[in-house]
């Protein structure tokens, strides 16, 4: 044990070594210390590298030069890092985090900090001792990469005694400040290619960048669904994320899928395609919008639409073309209205549809996105399509036209560079 405690004792702060924050996400930041000093469970879930580990370690950072907590009173352990390796299960986890806290002979409360979290065997038993253990001072913070984390046995046994945070890739706001731009038209037209993966900012050449993302595509296939899983037809899977991938923004269905990859010759099955489709989502890789009957007031089955957890994936591996900007700037709305806390869904008028219905309590809002309203077929049918709602909640046309039009009939035109000064639509 000593061993395994001297390993892991690098990667904590007991000596005063404070970790590298990075760029402060304020934004997610704040949000997370309202939770804090209390009994709640802060879990952060998101895709792999989108910063997760920094936002923990920004915390931790806050919690010592802020509120100076004493370093020895945080426990972290990343269990991406090979100095846990050894830690595979919840027993292992207790018997490390009693010898740290018998070492160090540590006295008052003390900051689980767990990273990567669903790579420990039955982590949940831990976590849910020492979250309600009411004998001694514990506040528990852990990230995860899959959506299932607080699915099944966690939920039932915190029974809602937690709080969960996304985590997003850089919002266009947070890519100019940090690159110390102005949100002008082309810096967003760069973010929509580069997208906000916060590593790819360090890099200056695209055969890097490439390289960086089809790696982390890789991983995020074999590691987190083919492991997990014992997914047997690793082509196949592939395929369909590249199929989702392309054809982001259009309205497609299981059965759809499942004909194209017939067609191509290619053996699959209803069962099986919805099965990768859905380990896809669980890792925040992609994201599935429904369309809403407006009138019905219910969401309708069979048909909806997929959007990438970020552009970097579309643009690096499989191009990007003019034809596609339109499509890059719906998938760019539709992760921001995320981002605002919204739900998102494809609003149904008949055999109208509204590209977004945005909802967060019983505010709604409306949105068509357009990449450039060039003619007047387009101007009637992103305008038109909104007019023909019957309500007062706010309706919002999104285009990359040079000007900002003029407001018409209560619909709102803005662009999507502006969107950074909107908190709530």
């Amino acid at each position: 044990m000593r061993e395994v405690f001297n390993k892991i004792s690098l990667y904590n702060f007991w000596e005063g070594n404070m970790p590298a924050i990075g760029y402060i996400r304020t934004s997610y930041l704040e949000k997370i210390v309202k939770y804090t000093n209390n009994k709640l469970v802060k879990v952060l879930t998101g895709q792999r590298r989108v910063g997760k580990s920094y936002l923990l370690r920004q915390i931790i950072n806050k919690l010592v030069v802020e509120k100076n907590v004493d370093p020895k009173n945080i426990f972290y352990l990343n269990k991406e890092f090979l100095a846990f390796d050894e830690i595979n299960n919840y027993a292992d986890l207790e018997k490390v985090f009693e010898y740290y806290r018998n070492t160090l002979n540590v006295k008052g409360k003390i900051y689980i900090f767990l990273d990567e979290v669903q790579n420990i065997e039955n982590w949940e038993i831990f976590v849910n001792s020492y979250a309600q253990d009411f004998t001694n001072n514990y506040e528990v913070f852990i990230t995860g990469s899959n959506s299932k984390l607080l699915s099944g046995e966690l939920a039932s046994l915190l029974s809602g005694r937690y709080i969960q945070f996304e985590i997003y890739p850089f919002s266009f706001e947070e890519y100019v400040d940090y690159k110390k731009l102005n949100p002008t038209k082309n810096t967003f037209l760069s973010y929509l290619q580069t997208g906000g993966l916060p590593e790819m900012f360090n890099f200056n050449n695209e055969e890097i960048e490439r390289h960086y993302i089809e790696s982390l595509k890789n991983t995020i296939i074999l590691r987190d669904i083919v492991q997990r899983y014992n997914i047997k037809d690793v082509g196949l899977l592939d395929d369909i994320f590249k199929y989702v991938t392309i054809n982001i923004g259009n309205l497609t269905s299981l059965n759809r899928i499942v004909k194209y990859f017939k067609n191509m010759h290619k053996k699959t099955n209803y069962e099986t395609l919805s099965s990768y489709v859905n380990y896809l989502k669980d890792t925040y890789i992609i994201h599935e919008a429904e369309r809403y009957d407006l009138r019905g007031k219910k969401v309708l089955g069979g048909v909806r639409k997929y959007y990438l957890n970020d552009l970097a994936f579309k643009n690096y591996l499989f191009g990007i073309l003019p034809s596609d900007i339109g499509y890059n700037l719906e998938n760019y709305v539709y992760l921001q209205l995320k981002r605002m806390g919204y739900n998102v869904s494809i609003g149904m008028l008949r055999d109208k549809e509204i590209d977004f219905m945005a909802q967060k309590s019983n505010q709604i809002a409306y949105i068509q996105v357009a990449y450039l309203l060039t003619d007047q077929n387009t101007i009637d049918r992103e305008f038109g399509n909104l007019l023909k709602i019957k309500d007062n909640h706010k309706k919002i046309v999104i285009s990359m036209d040079d000007i900002r039009f003029s407001d018409y009939k209560g619909i709102i035109h803005i662009h999507p560079w502006d969107m950074i000064n909107i908190k709530e639509i």
